[in-house]
């Protein structure tokens, strides 16, 4: 007698096969992305829905390396900071969390939340009394390779906003929040403390690569990396780079433009959102290469 385990419902027979075949059903997530796409255009699909599904898509792929706030950009508060102190920064920054540290950025000993900070706005008796330690939540680490869907999942079940990023060697790389992984799939969120200059749309790694917004105007790029592409029929690094293409890129894919190696991070059927940077010493011929598999 024969203990395998049967097969028959594990792979379609040849009927199911056939009518595979003849309804069109996608058989990879590239199928499915041009069976939506073709609905898009057929005007059965909106294009923000169209865009919040392939952002979906997108962050199965995407780590936490690629949309992190590296540790060189992450606005911190000092253990030894006092509350008057640790006030102005906050009212300064406007964030609703902070992480705490030590003796260095390696050292993130909990984090902060801004709303705890709410009795002491007012000068008090309770002010002379305030312990930082006493207000800190422990914090969460997560590997740079940490997948965003699973990141997510994360989030909503430890009910977590923030995460600290660390790196092979167990140090700090930066940190992530729940809002950086929603905005790959709903597009940026703005709020009345974001900024839209040079700092906050390019960010530089320690491997020496950058992760660069695709609005990022042209005019900061130049400045930032000493370049000097025009801005008179595109504002932005996203359009210069569509210009070159002659179409939209895909997510994966990669192209060389003078002395910068460009690879798409995520993007839609309408623009480029996130792109990974590299700067080579020598400059070279536009080139393209095609996108990754999925």
């Amino acid at each position: 007698m024969d203990d395998r385990p049967s097969t028959r419902s594990s792979q379609p027979g040849w009927l199911e096969r056939i009518s595979r075949a003849l309804l069109g059903e996608p058989q990879d997530r590239e199928e499915l992305v041009e069976l939506l796409r073709s609905a898009h255009e057929r005007q059965l699909l909106d294009v923000d829905a169209l865009a919040m599904i392939e952002g979906v898509f997108e962050v199965a792929d995407m780590r936490a390396r690629d949309i992190m706030v590296p540790r060189a950009q992450m606005e911190v508060i000092s253990r030894d900071d006092g509350l008057e102190q640790i006030l102005e920064f906050v009212l300064a920054t406007g964030h609703s969390r902070y992480p705490v540290v030590g003796d260095n950025r390696d050292a993130v000993i909990g984090v902060l939340l801004a709303k705890d900070l709410l009795r002491f706005c007012y000068v008090s008796e309770e002010n002379s009394s305030f312990d930082l330690q006493d207000f800190l939540r422990p914090p969460v680490f997560v590997p740079e390779s940490k997948r965003l869907n699973v990141l997510l999942k994360d989030f909503r079940r430890t009910r977590n906003h923030m995460a600290i990023v660390a790196n092979e060697y167990g140090g700090v790389a930066g940190l992530v929040t729940i809002e950086d992984v929603l905005e790959q799939i709903v597009g940026d969120i703005d709020d009345e403390h974001d900024e839209q200059d040079d700092a906050s749309q390019i960010l530089p790694h320690e491997d020496g690569h950058y992760t660069v917004k695709a609005l990022t105007p042209i005019e900061d790029f130049n400045d930032y990396f000493h370049a000097q592409y025009s801005d008179e029929e595109f504002d932005t690094i996203g359009g210069l780079l569509i210009n070159r293409i002659g179409r939209v890129p895909k997510r994966g894919e990669s192209v060389n433009l003078d002395r910068f190696r460009f690879r798409v991070l995520r993007a839609d059927t309408r623009r480029v959102h996130l792109l990974e940077l590299r700067v080579d010493s020598e400059g070279g011929e536009v080139s393209k290469k095609p996108p990754e598999s999925a």
